[in-house]
């Protein structure tokens, strides 16, 4: 053996060398990661044609490896890691010749770019990467960032290290918002870092806080890495979860489980907001006691008078906290008691699909071992019982078509139950409700007559939805009958909304604010899946920069804001109508409500396109195209790459290698903790991109297959990810901050101020190791 090692291992070091040396030549990361596969190919194909690529493999036709098989020990379990002692069998990397290898890998790679690059199951998933890049790159134009900076700041400025919780604020808005980690980074190092640093702040902590904050894009959804790592996650969950049923003796992972093994990118989005928020708090909490430690390196700066009327504390409390959570909290209360709830009567007209046993029994003696391993005695039972009981009542009944008499009975239960005041209507009041009260807070001594005939319109909708509106009401009589309420509702609601522009917090926080609430509401509420949110979500950053751009140059902006009431009007009429119009027996009502929001769709189509007229006009939209076009093909261009060097690591057995090196740990704790040791030391070399396409899919099949929750797992190497960032020498943030600090700040400066960040994230991981549930109660509360 060449050095004393196994081929396959000499192998793994040639692809890692011409890999780092691919990164290190300073020719672009997509292609050189594509070349470093060729090379090292190309390398060790040479190498094992001279024989000097010596593989110490099992030999399978020894005795001992026979009588370790008949004792009960599967083949795949048997390595010369676990059994190191049993004969071996020296062979080349490639057994049937390099040639056979390359074959097999052009055929391969051809494969794998239609299934996950071209035309696989994933590509819908992957659109939303473009979608959310352009979302981001639109939003960092609009100059955002400067509006949310100048404004936090005089809110937290005037506390000890005030400007730097302003920065993990504003880090976290726009996490939320843009998600692009560059973006953030540059924009705050030229607006802040400077202001910090004129106000005695430390060099360390201030670069150190900019930087830290501008990677929360990477783990706050709509997060690029989690699309990213999540649709790679999703097969890797899947294949390892069927292999590992197999190896169980069962046939399926859906028998062996219980439950389908299936991880989304939507879960994921759901499990990352918890984690992204607690490393948000815990960023601000260190800038804050590490001011109160050292007040002379993050004094409080007051950072001018506010423009908006001064305001009690007490009418603070009343207009900003009491009052909103009365009505929500009563509300909550209300439809626990049944006040408040759903006033559908749609039913289905087939009978309900009788459910079957907790878990399938008909399976072999070694899959029920396996399973009552995995579930427990109990479980088993109980699902025996289940069983048996559906058994003896003759089987599961197939859905049958309900008779007229049976469908009506089925419809009458339905409104003999419906509450009295529908869930919509109660939304519809808790949002203008909010309104008001903000506007009465914003603004306590401007006229409250508006406000008070708006509260006038929310009692008598009220009234008339609990004494005049039921479950039969039809949508063209609801719309009829709180015509004169909503017209007093809205009055005021108009007014509200004139008072709360006026007010520059509220007129800076909430344009981005709605946007968010917009595009992670539909993803964590399962409403829709990440692509159409992230479709959504440029559509409403360009429509808001072209808001900006229209209000800088002094030009109205009421096409946008009449669009974006458009877009509001097509979804309460399409929530609240049959907008069928190509079935028997349309309704008028039916019509008159396709029309209406068919002329609302075609006018929120035109803002959006009059938004892009503006910022093309204005020359904005061609370097966000542009931008765009170049962050997204990177990204493939990565994939593709990754894909031909993980072909050449499979071809000559190195993943093989690596998977039965990690097997061989009888303990599956001490298996992830080791691969999260090597993720975080490989973030000091490589990027979060390179990580996720090279490392993961192979150490991937060995972490998703044992019995670890696979949205904790994502997660926690999604928050591991986000260190490479941070570490030196090829920590991203760290060139863009460099590029944009003043001469001042030194590259020593930079390193010494994120030490601690990058502590406060391994801090972070082990506050999600300890207390997973921080990752997956979100998932468990909100269905999707």
């Amino acid at each position: 053996m060449l050095f004393g090692l196994d081929g396959v291992e000499i192998g793994l070091i040639i692809v890692f060398v011409c890999l780092f040396g691919g990164i290190l030549s300073g020719f672009p990361v997509a292609f050189a990661i594509g070349g470093a596969g060729i090379i090292s190919f190309g390398i060790i194909a040479a190498l094992d044609s001279a024989g000097l690529l010596i593989h110490q493999a099992i030999d399978q036709s020894s005795a001992a490896y026979r009588d370790l098989v008949n004792s009960g020990v599967k083949a795949d379990a048997i390595s010369i890691f676990r059994y190191p002692d049993l004969p071996r069998v020296a062979e080349a990397v490639f057994p049937q010749g390099w040639e056979v290898a390359m074959d097999r890998n052009v055929s391969f790679i051809v494969n794998r770019m239609n299934e996950r690059v071209l035309a696989g199951q994933s590509i819908e998933t992957l659109l939303a990467v473009l979608m959310f890049v352009l979302m981001g790159i639109t939003l960092e134009r609009s100059k955002i960032a400067n509006d949310l900076l100048t404004t936090m700041a005089r809110v937290f400025g005037p506390l000890p290290g005030g400007l730097a919780v302003s920065i993990v604020v504003v880090g976290a808005f726009l996490a939320a918002s843009t998600g692009i980690v560059g973006a953030t980074v540059v924009t705050m190092g030229l607006l802040a870092l400077p202001t910090m640093l004129r106000n005695n702040y430390s060099p360390e902590i201030a670069t150190g806080v900019i930087a830290a904050s501008g990677t929360l894009g990477q783990i706050i959804p709509p997060s690029i890495v989690i699309v990213l790592l999540g649709t790679l996650a999703g097969d890797l969950y899947s294949a390892a979860q069927e292999q590992r049923a197999q190896l169980a003796g069962c046939t399926d992972a859906l028998s062996y489980l219980g439950k389908p093994a299936v991880l989304s990118v939507g879960t994921l989005f759901q499990a990352a907001l918890l984690p992204g928020i607690l490393l948000a708090l815990l960023y601000a909490l260190y800038a804050f006691v590490y001011a109160l430690l050292n007040p002379e390196k993050a004094p409080a700066v007051p950072m001018g008078a506010s423009t908006s009327e001064p305001i009690t504390r007490r009418e603070g409390f009343t207009w900003f906290l009491g009052a909103p959570m009365l009505m929500v909290v009563g509300t909550i209360l209300l439809g626990n008691l049944g006040v408040v709830g759903s006033q559908n009567m749609t039913v289905s007209s087939f009978s309900d699909i009788e459910k079957g046993a907790s878990l399938r029994t008909n399976v072999s003696e070694d899959c029920k071992a396996s399973m009552i391993e995995l579930h427990g005695q109990s479980k088993w039972d109980t699902a025996v019982a289940q069983q048996q009981e559906i058994d003896a009542a003759g089987g599961l009944h197939a859905s049958e078509r309900l008779s007229p008499e049976a469908l009506q009975a089925a419809i009458d239960a339905k409104v003999a139950n419906a509450a009295p005041i529908g869930t919509g209507t109660a939304i519809l009041l808790i949002l203008a409700g909010l309104i008001l009260t903000t506007a009465r807070g914003v603004a306590p001594s401007r006229d409250k007559r508006p406000l008070v005939v708006g509260a006038i319109g929310a009692v008598l909708v009220l009234l008339v939805d609990i004494l005049l509106i039921g479950p039969r009401t039809s949508s063209g009589v609801y719309v009829v009958l709180m015509a004169v309420p909503f017209a007093a509702l809205l009055y005021g609601c108009y007014h509200g909304a004139i008072s709360c522009a006026k007010n520059e917090l509220i007129r800076v926080v909430f344009p981005p604010l709605v946007l968010i609430v917009a595009v992670l509401g539909s993803i964590l509420g399962g409403i829709t899946n990440p692509t159409p949110a992230a479709a959504l979500g440029a559509g409403g950053a360009i429509m808001l920069a072209a808001y900006r751009k229209l209000t800088d140059t002094d030009r109205s902006p009421k096409v946008i804001i009449w669009s974006t009431l458009a877009i509001l009007v097509c979804i309460l009429v399409g929530v609240n109508f049959d907008l069928r119009i190509n079935i028997e027996g349309v309704s008028f009502e039916s019509w008159v409500a396709f029309f209406v929001a068919y002329a609302a769709y075609l006018y929120a189509l035109f803002g959006l396109l009059f938004s892009c007229w503006i910022l093309f006009t204005s020359g904005v939209l061609t370097p966000i195209v542009r931008e765009t076009a170049k962050v997204t093909s990177m990204v493939f261009t990565i994939l593709i790459g990754s894909q031909i060097l993980n072909l050449v690591v499979i071809s000559f057995g190195g993943e093989h290698y690596i998977q039965m090196f990690l097997k061989s740990f009888d303990n599956e704790i001490t298996v992830f903790l080791l691969v999260m040791l090597v993720l975080f030391l490989l973030g000091f070399v490589l990027d979060f991109l390179e990580i996720i396409y090279i490392v993961i899919p192979i150490v991937g099949p060995v972490i998703y297959g044992g019995t670890f929750d696979p949205k904790w797992v994502t997660i926690m190497i999604a928050v591991n990810l986000q260190t490479s960032f941070l570490t030196p020498p090829f920590g991203f943030a760290l060139f863009y901050l460099r590029g944009v600090a003043p001469k001042e700040v030194t590259t020593g400066h930079i390193y010494r101020g994120i030490i601690p960040f990058v502590l406060i994230q391994v801090a972070g991981l082990a506050i999600l190791w300890f207390f997973p549930s921080i990752v997956t109660i979100v998932p468990d509360l909100i269905p999707n």
